[in-house]
Order: structure tokens, then C-alpha cells, then sequence
């Protein structure tokens, strides 16, 4: 008797963690499913990973089932949603479905980066159908912090899923659309099966105030300020742009952009009519002409990134833009959990300089693009599932909004974390399988997993140093010349004023001497025995073990 076809969904990234969003979506029999991703997102490297640039969901299930991948459909351009696609699309090289701005993004950021593929994107956007595979898919126009985010409903013969990506209920947002309460009605009255739903604010009560609020917070801040005002957001909020842009422009203030990541999105806004209304922003090179309190700057670095233009100017290193003791300075954002220490730093810098700082915490300045306690129930009100999947965060989210649908009145919510094969139909909702899943990293040109890319003897590196010492043997397996030491991050002296490198010089010679002349023709065992000698005599001096290398030769 065949095998039945169920439908399942498979999280590979979001779930259990804040960033790297990856669900995969499967219809058939077990042994022929077909799949559709939604959302390739990365995540961003902690003090834990020194020199990763970017972390990427690991896909390596797909490889083995990359004839079955039918799609991708990309919910919205933030990173944590699309950043992954140009790496990992290569190896994957199915259509992908996105908004008229997200693909106006991954172009812009080809032509930045260069040596990027072309990815080609079929236009979809809110009010759209498309089949892909097995799945008729329909966008519903939702809000959030950035142009054109859209909500999935995702049609299969066993029951229709709701993928509500990144929302928000706002009725008086800067940039629409609105949340499209009438489709997720009607969609709710078709009959949902599952809704997976965005759990970042599950833990927040009542409702998210309206982008309107915020704009008329950061009016009232460029207006009452004496001297220049920066104000630094996440480059995608177009509409956070576009409000500071108005506030400006009616208080008779010039507009700066700065950060090449702001530019871009800008940019691409334009080319879509995003900005219509909006003067043209000022150069670089006028803005030590125009009167101090004739000018705002939008820029960059609100997470604290040493490289963006906010910590630049905290430092005084860009060429044409400065900031002085009376200025302001609005973080007009929030603070992704991990950067709160680059943050306080650059914060302090610009203090230390007579800046005067704005947060959150001491005007309406930022909102969040994710539904809170009350507008999840809204959604459970229009949609009606009969499951409840919560999705995109870390476990104290996804339980939050668990225990909200619960009390919601919702009966199944099966509790999923990334790489649970969850099967949603036929028969009750429950995991059946564990998938391969976690991360692998980009780091400069190459991409690989924590072992590949040397990560771990990075990581230990910088906690410990290193120590390269090279010795030549002559015939008789006596020294041919002094040792070579070299060490690179230990202290200069231990506590009682002795050189380092001498000691651990010391202790090269006494292990090489301490073995007799017959047993050195075991150039290997001679290599760990002062391999271990440098070691321990690091330790004793400085109580820590450096990482050592040594080269033995013989001639």
C-alpha cells in the first residue's frame, strides 16, 4: 500500500533564536516530498567569533534533496530574512519570489560587493497567487519596519498554513500598507490549519504604538534642538527616513545621509517611488557650510558597528562630518541583544565630546516592527487555526506566545525548535523527525562550518597567544644555530620583570638537551617534548598555556 502525502514544516533557522530565518514547507509522501523555502536570513557573529563576518543556516538536508526544492519565497528584505540568499542560493539554483524592493536590495548589493551572482526574481507582491510545486501561495500585504513585507498564506489540498513572516498592527504608519485585516478574515473564514506567527514581542503587553507617534517624537526633538541633530536607525526603516526627512523639512533643516548601507536602501526606494516628496539629500562636502542648527544627518551605527558612521564620527575619523558639544545625537532604534557594549562605548565617546544623547528610554523615539500580546490575539481572532506554531525567536518567545495562544483558547501548539520535522496533516500535529541543522560561517571570501573555518583555534588564539619557535639540527642532532622564537599576544614580562620570550627560550633549549643525542632522530617526539616544554613554562610564568608551533629541520 502506497504511503500517505502529508504536509510538514521544517525550521532550519528563527526558531529558538532571533535572526537566520529559514522554514521549509513539504507536500507528499514521505520518500517524494516536494519543498518550498521561506526566507534565507543570516544572523550576525558575537565577540565569540572572532572574524566571522556573517553566520548562515547550515542547509546540508537540501543537498540531498535539492531536485525536490521548488522555490523560495522571500517574505521581506530585512537580513535576518533574505541576507543568506546570495550565498546560499548558488547552490541551490531554484526560482525565488520577492517584492519589487527586496529585489531592488539584492541587486544593490551585488553591484557592492561584486562577484556576485545573478539571482533572478520573479516580482510577487500583496494581493499575488503563484503555484509553486504543490503549494498555491498567497501574499497579504502586513507592517513593519521596512517597504513591502508581506505575509504568506501557503494553500495545500491537506489545509491551508498561515506564514505571517515579520507584522505589525499599526493604523497610522509612515510607510504602508497597513495590516490587511479583511484578508486574514476572509482567509480565516476559508479555514486555517496552522498558523506559524512572529513571537518576537510575545512578551510585551497590550499593543505597539503607532510610527505616527514616533514621527511626531522625532519632530519635536529637531525642532527644539539648538545645534545639529543625528539620527541613527536600521537602513532599512524607509519609513523612519522618511518621517525624520518631513521633521526636517519643516523645520527649515537640510538633510544628510551617511553609511553606504542607508544609501543603498535609499537609493532603492527612490527607484520605486518610495520617496516622492522628499528634497533631495545635501553632500558630504556642504554640510560644514550650512548653519548648526540647519542640519540633520541620518546615518548608520545604531548596534554599535566600529566600521559605520556613527562610531566614526564618536571617534572623529570622517573627513567632512563632525559633531560638537551641544549637538544631538537619537538612537532611534533598539538594541539587538550582544551589542550593548559597543554601544554604551560609542555612546560615551560622543558624551565625552558634549553630545547630547537620546534613547528610547527618554522620549518616543523607536517602535517596534513586531506584534505584541494584543495584536497576537487579533491575529488568532481573524485567522482561527486549529494550530498554533510560534515562530521567529528565542525560547522565551516562542514559550510566551504558546502560553498566549493557550489561553487563547487554541488547542494544538506544538512546541518546535529549529530542525524539527513538525507533520501538520494528516493526524495530529506532532514532530516525527530530527533534520541536520546549525550554522556555518562566512568568513571573507569562504564559507564553512566552525571546524573548516578554524574558528575554534581562532577563538583560543585570541585568548591565549601564540608561540612559533624553529629549530635547525646538524648531523649529530646538536643545535645548528640558535633556536628562533617568536610569540606573538603574551605579555612582554612575568611578575618578577623577566622577559617572556626569554624564558620560554630557556625552556626550548633545557627540553631539546634533556633528550639524548640518540633518541633526537625522533624529530617528532622532539617536537611535542619542546612543544610541551613552552607550554608549561608559559604557564608557570603567566598562568595561561599559548598555542605553540614548532618547526624541527635537519640537515
Amino acid at each position: 500500500m502506497a504511503k500517505q502525502e502529508d504536509l510538514v514544516f521544517l525550521p532550519l533557522g528563527g526558531v529558538g533564536e532571533i535572526g537566520m530565518n529559514l522554514a521549509l514547507y513539504g507536500y507528499g509522501t514521505p520518500a517524494k516530498r516536494q519543498w518550498i523555502m521561506v526566507d534565507c536570513g543570516v544572523t550576525f557573529p558575537g565577540p565569540e567569533l572572532p572574524g566571522v563576518d556573517l553566520v548562515l543556516p547550515d542547509i546540508r538536508f537540501l543537498a540531498k534533496e535539492r531536485d525536490n526544492l521548488k522555490g523560495i519565497i522571500i517574505t521581506h528584505a530585512h537580513e535576518d530574512h533574505y541576507g543568506a540568499l546570495n550565498d546560499l542560493w548558488p547552490g541551490l539554483n531554484v526560482p525565488v519570489y520577492a517584492s519589487a524592493f527586496t529585489a531592488g536590495l539584492l541587486e544593490a548589493k551585488r553591484n557592492y560587493e561584486g562577484n556576485r551572482p545573478e539571482i533572478p526574481v520573479t516580482p510577487f507582491k500583496a494581493g499575488d497567487r503563484i503555484n509553486v510545486g504543490p503549494f498555491e501561495i498567497e501574499a497579504i500585504g502586513v507592517n513593519h519596519s521596512i517597504p513591502e513585507p508581506m505575509s504568506l498564506v501557503i494553500r495545500t489540498p491537506l489545509g491551508n498554513v498561515v506564514h505571517t513572516g515579520d507584522w505589525k498592527i499599526d493604523g497610522a504608519p509612515s510607510l504602508g500598507p497597513l495590516t490587511d485585516e479583511v484578508r486574514f478574515r476572509a482567509v480565516g473564514d476559508e479555514g486555517v490549519l496552522a498558523l506559524m506567527c512572529d513571537s518576537t514581542n510575545a512578551e510585551r503587553d497590550g499593543v505597539s504604538p503607532s510610527e505616527e507617534e514616533v514621527s511626531e517624537g522625532l519632530r519635536k526633538i529637531i525642532e527644539d534642538a539648538e545645534g545639529r541633530v543625528a539620527i541613527t536607525t536600521f537602513s532599512s526603516n524607509v519609513g523612519r527616513i522618511r518621517s525624520i526627512a518631513q521633521a526636517a523639512q519643516a523645520a527649515g533643516r537640510e538633510v544628510l545621509l551617511l553609511g553606504s548601507s542607508m544609501k543603498r536602501v535609499v537609493a532603492v526606494a527612490r527607484d520605486i517611488g518610495l520617496m516622492e516628496g522628499i528634497k533631495p539629500f545635501i553632500a558630504e562636502e556642504e554640510y560644514g557650510y550650512i548653519p548648526r542648527d540647519k542640519v540633520v544627518v541620518v546615518l548608520t551605527g545604531s548596534q554599535g558597528e566600529p566600521r559605520a558612521a556613527l562610531a566614526k564620527i564618536s571617534r572623529d575619523e570622517m573627513r567632512n562630518v563632525a559633531l560638537a558639544a551641544g549637538d544631538t545625537v537619537v538612537f532611534s532604534s533598539r538594541t539587538i541583544p550582544g551589542n550593548e557594549r559597543a554601544i554604551i562605548d560609542i555612546k560615551n565617546a560622543l558624551i565625552d565630546q558634549g553630545v547630547h544623547i537620546v534613547t528610547d528610554r527618554d522620549a518616543l523615539v523607536h517602535v517596534s516592527g513586531h506584534p505584541r500580546r494584543n495584536e497576537l490575539l487579533k491575529m488568532y481572532e481573524w485567522t482561527r487555526p486549529q494550530i498554533l506554531v510560534p515562530v521567529h525567536g528565542e525560547a522565551a518567545h516562542l514559550t510566551a506566545q504558546a502560553e498566549l495562544a493557550a489561553q487563547a483558547g487554541i488547542a494544538t501548539i506544538p512546541r518546535v525548535r529549529n530542525g524539527n520535522l513538525l507533520r501538520l496533516a494528516p493526524g495530529p500535529a506532532e514532530v516525527i523527525d530530527d533534520i541536520a541543522h546549525g550554522r556555518i560561517f562566512k568568513d571573507g571570501k569562504l564559507i564553512g562550518d566552525f571546524d573548516e573555518m578554524g574558528i575554534g583555534e581562532r577563538r583560543k588564539l585570541s585568548f591565549v597567544g601564540h608561540v612559533a619557535v624553529g629549530i635547525v639540527l646538524d648531523s649529530r642532532y646538536d643545535f645548528l644555530g640558535d633556536p628562533d622564537l617568536v610569540s606573538v599576544g603574551l605579555p612582554e614580562f612575568d611578575e618578577e620583570g623577566e622577559d617572556m620570550e626569554d624564558t620560554l627560550y630557556d625552556a626550548v633549549l633545557s627540553a631539546v638537551e634533556s633528550i639524548p643525542r640518540a633518541r633526537r632522530k625522533d624529530l617528532e617526539m622532539l617536537r611535542e617534548a619542546v612543544r610541551r616544554a613552552v607550554r608549561a613554562a608559559a604557564n608557570e610564568a603567566w598562568g595561561k598555556k599559548p598555542v605553540v608551533t614548532v618547526f624541527v629541520n635537519k640537515v
